[in-house]
């Protein structure tokens, strides 16, 4: 069956983090849920709906910014009880609203993210783990990096109490008391976790994880080993996960997995026989969704997927039907509900446009007053810089609270900068004087009306390190601008590796296929030791074999792109001989296939000359870095080198490096 769901915005709080949305539990089955979402404001709001209005049930005095929003309550009981955390401190509140607990955890950092379970807190801020059972300090860990999320097994179901960290080297550790008991490898950088189903599954041991590029799985940590149950990769290149939920909206009797990625799609995978993942329905939201829930706000009976984005709107995906079909004929009529509703809606804006007004008569006089005194209007900025490893690039995702007016991209190494297909900004380029002050890139985007998000698509060249800048300028008055800087490493398009042989103290073995990853390594290395006066030995072993190894690792990507443009150049004949014959019966699978595929091939060749340029940029590299460590330098002869790359033969481009 389809899964039909329709839009319904229910109302708008300040900025939220992610994962600070919950629905509380139905009075009875079918019954509409209360929402309650906490915002950077430090706001805590809990609301219900009624005849199609919002209407709050609590609302709290600002504060500190709300990192998380938990629910908890008694183990096996509903859970009712609204737990956030702000700063360094936990506060509970009742679901009517009246603070029961303000816990003052005296961590030294801001916490980042909560699990709660019966009376057990488990917390963790950037690097600390922190386990406490009623507000008493039980277990502590310290992460070798950042921690993303963190979620504990559900001791209803288990005999132990077992959390997991999601850590940003690509590893979930799974801990016993303050040690680890085991590291989980998975695709990409984990940020979210949930319990599969809620509960963990039959076992109690399922947990689901989304990483930063988009990747979604299911484990099951059982107390030796985990089991990888399945995964998805994310092919259609979409945003990272930032949420996860388990509810039944295909309305099968199988919960399905809810996810909410930050380009703003929202998925639904259900499962088939075999208990693998199938995706149901997909709808794209204009910015990130931090929180998704499955249950019931809008009307008795319907479900939907409630979820907010971070500019802080609650949204709806409906089950309820909005449309209604008349016969000829017939007449539709706007019911009592909807027709207040309109007025409701029309007065409103009249009466937000007087406000606007006034308030902007009220700016003009103050500005023109001696005494006037300008403030800056502060905003924030959501930024994401991720490696693809896929396509060898990174991803810039930058998104502000309010319309973006223009951003000014600048680098102090060289980078090229890759269309987006979902990026409709104007790009401009200003001249770079790259010598004299290392200014290597200049380029502005100005956006169209109404942009919150724009992604940008960013190729580094390895060995070239520095400093990426963007200045984001957002429409709002007076003009104001935030700088974000991200640093362009080294090896910028190596991932972490977690099978290390062996290390000792005071000394590191480098491995590597390619010459000029160790070349790399060893410069920056040098450089670095000179620059902080500290004495380093580098002894190098280079395996001649390996150039060889590297340049047939090199030789599809090179072949597919070289007969990529042979393909592209049959094909305006073949569609000349397909409609002076009527057909394409005549030739043979090869010619007919170039033809079925014609539109994506011109699309992949308009990309070639980076990836061609990019390909032969590494066999340069490969060509000078291996005689470099002979101590000869071959740079005269790299023209040369290039007309065999023009001419390509592997044979040819072999003999030519043995042979130099």
């Amino acid at each position: 069956m389809d899964l039909h769901l329709h839009r319904a915005d229910y109302l708008q709080v300040g900025v939220t983090s992610q994962k600070t949305m919950k629905l509380l539990p139905a009075a009875r089955h079918g019954a509409t849920q209360k929402v309650v979402i906490g915002d950077h404001d430090g706001v805590v709001l809990c609301f219900g709906m009624k005849k199609g209005e919002a209407v709050a049930v609590f609302k709290t005095l600002p504060g500190q910014k709300i990192a998380r929003l938990e629910l908890g309550g008694l183990l096996n009981m509903p859970q009712e009880k609204i737990f956030i955390a702000a700063g360094s401190e936990i506060r509970g509140f009742t679901k009517r609203g009246k603070q029961f607990l303000s816990f003052e955890t005296n961590l030294t950092e801001s916490i980042k993210a909560m699990h709660i379970s019966g009376s057990d807190l488990f917390l963790s801020a950037s690097y600390i783990y922190n386990h406490y059972c009623d507000c008493k300090d039980q277990h502590y860990y310290l992460s070798g990096d950042k921690i993303n999320d963190v979620i504990c097994l559900p001791v209803e179901k288990l005999p132990r109490i077992t959390p997991v960290l999601a850590c940003q080297d690509r590893l979930l550790r799974v801990l016993q008391g303050s040690d680890v008991v085991y590291e989980i490898e998975v695709p990409g950088p984990p940020t979210v976790l949930a319990l599969h189903n809620g509960n963990g599954g039959d076992s109690g041991e399922d947990v689901v994880f989304g990483t930063s590029d988009g990747k979604l799985g299911l484990i099951q940590i059982t107390t030796s080993k985990p089991i990888h149950k399945w995964e998805i990769r994310n092919e259609k290149k979409r945003g990272g996960i930032l949420c996860v939920d388990s509810f039944d909206i295909v309305g099968d009797g199988v919960k399905d997995v809810l996810v909410g990625r930050d380009d703003g799609t929202v998925e639904v995978y259900s499962f088939d026989n075999a208990n693998e993942p199938v995706l149901r329905f997909d709808q794209v939201l204009s910015e990130s969704v931090t929180s998704i829930q499955g249950g019931c706000v809008g009307k008795d009976g319907y479900d939907e997927i409630v979820l907010s984005t971070y500019s802080g709107w609650v949204t709806g995906l409906t089950t309820e039907p909005v449309h209604r079909e008349s016969g000829p004929g017939e007449e539709l009529k706007l019911n009592q509900e909807m027709q207040s509703k309109i007025s409701s809606l029309r007065s409103e804006l009249e009466h937000l446009q007087y406000k606007v007004l006034q308030e902007r008569e009220k700016y003009q006089q103050s500005s023109q007053s001696s005494k006037a005194k300008s403030a800056v209007p502060s905003f924030s900025i959501n930024d994401k810089f991720t490696l693809n490893k896929d396509d060898a690039s990174y991803s810039l995702i930058l998104e502000v609270q309010t319309a973006i007016d223009n951003v000014l991209i600048q680098s102090d190494v060289p980078i090229d900068l890759l269309d987006v297909d979902k990026n409709s900004a104007v790009v401009s380029f200003s001249s770079c004087d790259s010598e004299s002050n290392d200014n290597f890139l200049l380029a502005t985007y100005r956006c169209q009306a109404n942009t919150t998000r724009l992604e940008l698509k960013i190729r580094s060249i390895e060995g070239q390190y520095g400093t990426l800048q963007a200045y984001v300028t957002p429409r709002i008055q007076p003009k104001t601008c935030q700088v974000c800087q991200y640093l362009i490493k080294p090896l910028s398009l190596h991932q972490r590796s977690h099978c290390i042989d062996h290390d000792r103290k005071g000394e590191g073995v480098f491995k590597s296929d390619n010459i000029s990853t160790i070349s790399i390594l060893k410069d920056v290395l040098s450089k670095e030791a000179t620059k902080k006066k500290i004495n380093l030995n580098i002894s190098y072993e280079i395996n001649e074999v390996s150039v060889k190894h590297t340049l047939e690792l090199i030789h599809p990507k090179l072949e597919y792109q070289l007969l990529l443009a042979k393909k592209v150049q049959l094909i305006d004949a073949l569609k000349e001989l397909q409609v002076h014959e009527g057909n394409t019966n005549f030739l043979i699978p090869e010619y007919r296939c170039i033809l079925e595929e014609a539109d994506h091939l011109q699309e992949e060749y308009k990309k070639q000359p980076a990836h061609l340029e990019r390909l032969y940029g590494m066999i340069t590299d490969l060509f000078i870095d291996k005689f470099k460590f002979k101590g000869t330098n071959v740079k005269t002869k790299v023209p040369l080198l290039l007309e065999i790359l023009d001419s390509y033969d592997q044979n040819a481009l072999i003999a030519f490096f043995d042979a130099a």
